[in-house]
């Protein structure tokens, strides 16, 4: 039996390299393009196109002749980077995975725990309504005409290099200089953090199955964590105590609105996912990986390099503004 033939759009960002590497272990003949600019390197055996994936004639040409048994699109985010998708690859791939987001999915829930069966609707952030756009094509081209279309659902899917905390480094050095980190609402809110090499497995075992044409899966950690408990689990990696101050996420919103989006729309809510559906199709697949293991490889990986723990003093200030608001004496 040949090799499932595969290539990845993008292929070496935060939640896709993983599944790169898993992919090439797992004997798959995988092809990445991207125009080659990530520091991230390749594993060996994965071949390599330069190409820009949002440039159609551009993949175009770098694949001319080519035919594949699945394509997964890992950097598309407007519903015209999907209907290029559907353009290009129309008769030359028997599966195109498209990465949304979990954060489509009914924005707060009604209910949990979340399923693929839950309504998608985001009023509060951009992001999110686009990727439910990007669905909506894939869903039309399914339906109309059986385009082969499978999509994926990642939740906060994070590896070494991504701090899971508003700031990133930023909250991490606070910590470290004994002052107080803003952790929204009461710091109750349940919250789902999935390791990319977790989700890899998920992902990997998708590729080429029949009986993902038209359905949609998340892929998530079954490691529920509130968001105290996150910051925490930092702060000890970090070798500290964490000092929180709870701040309502309307009033962080109020104070920056950038930060206040991805709150309102996204994190502020309790998202606990069933990842039944994606066992149904995948039995093996199983997050492994718990937070407080992930977050020691945050920390060293960025104390491996100075220039990687980096402070946003505009986020610094931010904080700084609303502790003095909202600390308890």
């Amino acid at each position: 039996m040949s090799a499932l033939k595969v290539l990845f759009l993008g292929g070496t960002g935060v939640i896709s390299s993983a599944s790169t590497r898993l992919a090439a272990k797992r004997g798959i003949d995988l092809t990445v393009l991207n125009r080659g600019t990530s520091w991230r390197t390749l594993p060996d055996g994965v071949e390599h196109l330069r190409a820009d994936a949002r440039d159609p004639q551009s993949v175009r040409e770098a694949i001319a002749g080519r035919d594949f048994d699945a394509v997964v699109d890992w950097v598309a985010f407007t519903p015209d980077h999907v209907r290029d998708d559907v353009d290009v690859f129309e008769g030359r791939t028997g599966q195109l995975v498209f990465i949304s987001s979990a954060s489509a999915y009914q924005t707060p829930p009604a209910r949990l725990p979340v399923r693929e069966s839950t309504p998608l609707r985001n009023p509060f952030w951009e992001y999110s309504r686009n990727k439910i756009a990007c669905e909506d094509v894939l869903v039309e081209a399914y339906r109309d005409r059986g385009f082969p279309a499978t999509i994926v659902r990642p939740s906060h899917t994070y590896d070494r290099t991504l701090i899971p905390l508003d700031g990133g480094w930023t909250a991490l050095e606070r910590m470290r200089q004994g002052k107080e980190v803003v952790v929204h609402g009461d710091g109750t809110s349940l919250w789902t953090l999935t390791h990319h090499e977790d989700f890899a497995k998920g992902l990997v075992g998708l590729l080429g199955h029949p009986r993902t044409l038209g359905e949609a899966f998340h892929i998530t950690s079954d490691d529920v964590l509130t968001w105290d408990q996150i910051t925490r689990a930092l702060a000890r990696a970090a070798g500290v105590e964490a000092k929180i101050v709870h701040v309502p996420s309307d009033a962080i919103a109020a104070a920056d609105p950038d930060w206040g989006a991805g709150l309102l729309g996204d994190k502020a809510h309790s998202m606990v996912f069933d990842n039944t559906k994606i066992r149904s199709v995948v039995p093996d697949f199983i997050a492994t990986i718990p937070f407080e293991a992930g977050a020691c490889e945050i920390v060293e990986w960025h104390d491996a390099d100075p220039s990687r723990r980096t402070v946003d003093a505009r986020i610094d200030g931010v904080m700084d503004e609303l502790v003095a608001r909202f600390r308890v004496a």
